[in-house]
């Protein structure tokens, strides 16, 4: 291990390896979880110690390293993968800023829909301060996701909105448009203040969204040159996607076993119970708080669009449909080699209930309504919402799930709500 390799772990962490230690949920230091503008900060707490207080006659005698490693392959490939997808959502942006047009517009958002996809598989690799969210220390600076991936967001902090046509750091033109002062505005005031990361250029390709039947409907017009506002949105839009593409550059590095730094010598040198234990805590929160409550659970007692996750897209449901992808690989892996295959001969049964919660979460978020809006608009005893109820239960449902596998291989997983 290189001397590098001691900032990963967090301070008060104790790991002995081949010994059994008691768990103790301690939480990490505030941000631990990261914060998509207050959605996704409270999905538990990251404990001191994964492993499960055990005896001799009770402890699991399993072998996981295989499992582990394809876990780190894969997430090096999924950022690997969100990254090349946000280089092209960054062309087809500088073209937009080439040549604004109805269609270098359309081909843009085309972009956003496509980039989406595969960062929305990496979300599973969360909620255990590993690159992508580890909090703020004296060893590193706070992960990127908070940057990335904030919302909900108020977009007046960005740009025009119905009601104020000057509104946001656009048309504030005695600030200059730069990737410091975007950054030092973001969620400063209010953690819905966002203006940075997939929401942010979302709002400025699509605008507000004001139909209940479809997404938001900016003309290609705001992106000609010429005009004071319109070159600094011009301007905001190409940095947004700077800063996204850079990112995802710094979190594919993080888990490349080719870089002598990276974090995936740690996560690869942990006891495997402390592995396992990150692993499942990223997928089980996911599932059982994240999708389950903040995303989902919250919309439907809102009833308010501002509560859906890519509302100006009105492309919600791909995040539920990709992001349980992302699920799916951390438990399965590629090819069979994830620890679907360790659980399986040591309690069978359980990893057959699991097969079963994961096809009843594929099958809910099937059903759920496209537009999103359509189920938040709809009355209490509708099919839209029994179908987001069944989506939430059967979410829910996976990621207690998932927290049982952990039990049953000696770890500990906490899943806020479950």
């Amino acid at each position: 291990m290189t001397s590098r390799l001691k900032l990963w772990t967090r301070l008060g962490t104790c790991l002995v390896a081949g010994l059994p230690v008691a768990a103790m949920a301690m939480p990490a230091q505030d941000g631990g979880e990261g914060g998509e503008g207050g959605e996704g900060g409270e999905a538990g707490s990251v404990p001191s110690q994964y492993r499960l207080m055990l005896d001799a006659a009770s402890d699991p005698a399993y072998a996981a390293q295989d499992s582990l490693r394809d876990y780190a392959q894969g997430a090096h490939a999924a950022y690997r993968d969100a990254a090349v997808a946000a280089e092209g959502l960054r062309s087809a942006i500088r073209a937009l800023l080439d040549n604004p047009t109805p269609n270098s517009l359309e081909l843009a958002r085309a972009a956003w829909l496509q980039a989406r996809q595969p960062y929305l598989r990496t979300e599973a690799m969360r909620y255990y301060d590993g690159p992508i969210d580890g909090p703020e220390s004296a060893a590193r600076a706070a992960g990127p996701e908070g940057r990335l991936n904030a919302w909900p967001l108020n977009e007046a902090v960005i740009d025009y909105v119905e009601g104020d046509a000057d509104a946001g750091l656009v048309h504030e033109f005695a600030t200059p448009i730069t990737r410091e002062t975007i950054l030092s505005r973001d969620q400063v005031s209010d953690e819905a203040d966002v203006t940075t990361g997939w929401h942010a250029i979302e709002f400025l390709l699509w605008g507000q969204d004001r139909s209940a039947d479809g997404p938001g409907a900016r003309p290609a017009a705001d992106y000609l040159p010429g005009d004071p506002a319109r070159d600094r949105r011009r301007a905001y839009l190409g940095l947004l996607a700077d800063q996204v593409v850079d990112d995802l550059r710094w979190l594919e590095g993080q888990w490349n076993a080719d870089q002598a730094d990276a974090y995936v010598h740690f996560f690869l040198a942990l006891e495997q119970h402390e592995a396992i234990g990150r692993v499942l805590t990223g997928a089980a929160n996911l599932a059982g708080h994240e999708l389950a409550s903040e995303r989902l659970a919250v919309a439907l007692d809102s009833g308010a669009q501002e509560d859906e996750q890519s509302c100006f897209s009105d492309s919600t449901r791909q995040d539920f449909v990709f992001a349980l992808e992302g699920i799916r690989q951390a438990w399965y892996g590629r090819d069979g080699r994830g620890l679907a295959s360790v659980l399986k001969p040591l309690r069978p049964a359980l990893a057959a209930e699991l097969d079963g919660r994961f096809a009843r979460a594929e099958a809910a978020i099937a059903a759920l309504p496209q537009p999103f809006d359509r189920m938040l608009n709809a009355a209490p005893d509708s099919a839209e919402r029994q179908a987001g109820e069944n989506a939430v239960t059967a979410l829910q449902e996976l990621g207690a799930g998932l927290r049982d596998a952990g039990t049953a291989l000696g770890v500990l997983v906490i899943v806020s709500g479950v």
